[in-house]
């Protein structure tokens, strides 16, 4: 496991970030004979590539950062590794198994609970911004590959895919391939995460089109846990418009604002990135890392869905900022120079990140023209 190296004191740029090349070789695990148009690429990344008649690939323009390498082609078990990019990489040759061929359980669904279960599993993972609603799922055998299951007894929504969903985001121009490994949302305590590997690809458009596209993804981007990361990465919170307080949020803290459960104390003094951040032994990768929780606004956008204000800290004209409080699950939450967590389960989104779903996912390499 990663170790902390020493206490983040400056950081480097992130525009002078340079693209890389993986190069490397898939071969059938049976015969070591090549693998031939097999899919090669960066998962959440519009990075990706197919093996040629010699099962060569080549993958180009490649940002810095942690990735986990997809390779997959049908009859074939699909292979996944974790690669670090700082440069170019040759990687050793990626060795596939055929596929086991199983007889798979036939479930029998209701079609009427299935077309419910559909309509929230809709608005669990697209979620209910205006890009929620230009965004399509458009295989035919849907309920065959979707698995959905409401739990009444534990108010728990819970969905996977057997294959890859072919998703249309007319929103941000993308199309995506998404492999749904887990849709969990606990309607009690209305927490919920998902997690799964995707594939991009960029939609063919107008001009007008490309243009819609172009302002849409920045909106996206503006104000997210991936600009934030990248801010911190590059020492730039303040200047891209984000301000980090002290969260502290204990049940026995006396002369603290009551919100929900417990007393949340906000100290009104800016984090800088030594508060919270370090660096670690691996180059581009750094740790989250603070004994409260961290209370970050934007304040270069009106508030919207997801904000978390109160009466309180409105009275400090905080009232229209985007708010996002991060609560630790683990000591360290490891993130890349891409501004990706790599270990997303180690913290929680409450607010305004919390609420940007897959109709705003945005493929990791994604970078602004302006940057």
């Amino acid at each position: 496991m990663q170790r902390l190296a020493f206490l983040l004191f400056f950081l480097l740029p992130f525009t002078g970030l340079a693209q890389y090349t993986i190069t490397g070789k898939v071969i059938n695990s049976t015969d070591k004979t090549p693998v031939v148009n097999a899919s090669v690429f960066l998962n959440n990344a519009v990075a990706g590539t197919k093996t040629d008649d010699k099962g060569n690939y080549t993958i180009t323009n490649v940002r810095p950062g942690q990735y986990d390498m997809v390779t997959s082609i049908l009859g074939y078990q699909t292979a996944h590794q974790d690669v670090m990019v700082n440069g170019d990489i040759k990687m050793a040759d990626i060795v596939l198994s055929p596929q086991v061929m199983m007889l798979k359980e036939v479930k029998i669904k209701s079609n009427g609970n299935w077309k419910k279960d559909y309509e929230k599993f809709k608005r669990y993972f697209f979620g209910e911004s205006s890009f929620a609603g230009q965004c399509r799922i458009l295989n035919k055998d849907l309920p065959d590959i979707l698995d959905l299951e409401y739990n009444i007894g534990t108010m728990t929504f819970t969905a996977s895919s057997t294959d890859y969903l072919e998703i249309e985001n007319r929103g941000l121009g993308y199309k995506i391939r998404y492999l749904l490994n887990d849709l969990t949302y606990d309607a009690r305590s209305g927490s919920f995460y998902y997690e799964g590997t995707a594939a991009f690809e960029e939609l063919t458009g107008s001009a007008s089109q490309q243009r819609k596209w172009k302002k849409n993804r920045i909106s996206a981007y503006e104000g997210s846990s991936m600009q934030f990361l990248r801010s911190v990465v590059s020492n730039s919170i303040t200047h891209n418009g984000f301000k980090v307080l002290r969260l502290i949020n204990k049940s026995d803290t006396a002369h603290s604002s009551s919100q929900g459960r417990g007393f949340r104390t906000l100290v009104d003094v800016p984090l800088n990135v030594n508060d919270f951040v370090r660096l670690t032994d691996i180059k581009g990768e750094y740790a989250l890392a603070f004994k409260d929780q961290l209370y970050v606004m934007y304040n270069k956008k009106k508030a919207h869905l997801g904000n978390t204000s109160t009466k309180e800290w409105a009275s400090k004209g905080w009232d229209t900022a985007l708010i996002t409080t991060l609560i630790f699950n683990q000591q360290y939450a490891f993130f890349d120079n891409n501004g990706i967590i790599i270990n997303p389960q180690s913290v929680s989104f409450d607010g305004n990140w919390g609420h940007r779903l897959a109709a705003e996912l945005l493929p990791v390499d994604y970078v602004p023209d302006s940057q």
